[in-house]
């Protein structure tokens, strides 16, 4: 596809690779029309960090540091190379607990983002999406044995809080909580009707102030036949009308579009028509369709078809 709203690079994540940069020079290689950059959020609290960065000997301070140095490379990146693609300057926003909230509201008047991408990779402060054995001990933190759902439920509600108190404009990975799953291939459906309506409910929100829901081909070259969502959360979302848009979540240089093809093909296999994305808006245009500082812009299935990303 022409745009993603979803990257990382080694330069700013540790589990990463490649310099913001070379990614951005890669996305114009292949003809991208629109590439977000989205560093991660900055975390506060010790038991957050991540096993590279406690091998690194990082410490929150330095992640806040990375995120301001993040910020100022993005904006030189994209005024360098504002003759060859469109880079949106972003984030991605965490929520790990109820405070998560309040450091996303607090970069947001530092720093000038076109928008940022609302994701959880956290249940009960542990990562879900980390390892089988984390996985297990956040499934152990509900209480309930083994029952799965139990988790699943409290995934949604986490994600519930997170789209409702900060409505971001791209909702991430949206089912990231089958990833580590026992049965991945088993539908969120399937996990019972408590699952299902907390699904329901929250793609319901994501409609109301009319956010995009990635189509995020990373669970693909992790070994799933499907991007993320799965197909019963696409169909759910599109019964609703809602409005998608594509994301690579690219963490080095070879996964710059990687496996879009495949995507293009789950896509027309769902009966999606179209496709949205975000696009900074030009000085002095007053765009109707706006979320953060980016117009929506729509564009149908035959015109993705024909872009020249698919020559590259």
């Amino acid at each position: 596809m022409p745009f993603s709203h979803h990257s990382h690079s080694g330069q700013f994540c540790h589990h990463a690779k490649d310099t913001l940069e070379s990614m951005v020079r890669t996305a114009i290689s292949r003809g991208m029309r629109v590439f977000a950059l989205t560093e991660h959020m900055p975390r506060d609290q010790v038991e957050d960090l991540y096993p590279e960065e406690v091998s690194a000997q990082a410490t929150n301070f330095d992640l806040f540091h990375t995120f301001a140095a993040y910020y100022d490379a993005a904006i030189l990146l994209r005024g360098q190379y504002q003759a060859h693609i469109q880079l949106l300057v972003g984030f991605e926003a965490e929520y790990i607990r109820p405070s998560s909230i309040d450091i996303v509201r607090d970069l947001q008047p530092i720093y000038k983002f076109d928008f940022f991408v609302g994701s959880v990779h956290h249940v009960n402060t542990i990562p879900i999406d980390f390892d089988r054995a984390t996985y297990e001990r956040a499934l152990a933190s509900c209480g309930a044995g083994d029952k799965e759902e139990v988790l699943f439920e409290q995934y949604f509600d986490h994600q519930y809080e997170m789209l409702t108190q900060l409505r971001p404009a791209v909702v991430g990975h949206f089912d990231l909580i089958r990833l580590m799953a026992r049965d991945p291939t088993r539908e969120i459906r399937s996990y019972g009707d408590a699952v299902w309506k907390k699904v329901l409910r929250n793609l319901d929100f994501v409609k109301s102030y009319n956010g995009l829901l990635e189509i995020n081909s990373a669970s693909l070259r992790k070994g799933w036949e499907t991007p993320y969502p799965g197909p019963d959360i696409c169909s759910a979302f599109m019964s609703f009308d809602g409005r998608f848009t594509l994301s690579d979540d690219a963490h080095c240089n070879e996964q710059v579009g990687l496996n879009y093809e495949r995507t293009l093909d789950y896509m027309k296999r769902l009966g999606m028509t179209e496709v949205h994305y975000l696009e900074r808006l030009p000085m002095g245009e007053m765009a109707v369709d706006v979320l953060d500082a980016c117009a929506v812009r729509r564009m149908c299935m035959e015109d993705l078809e024909n872009e020249v990303f698919w020559l590259s």
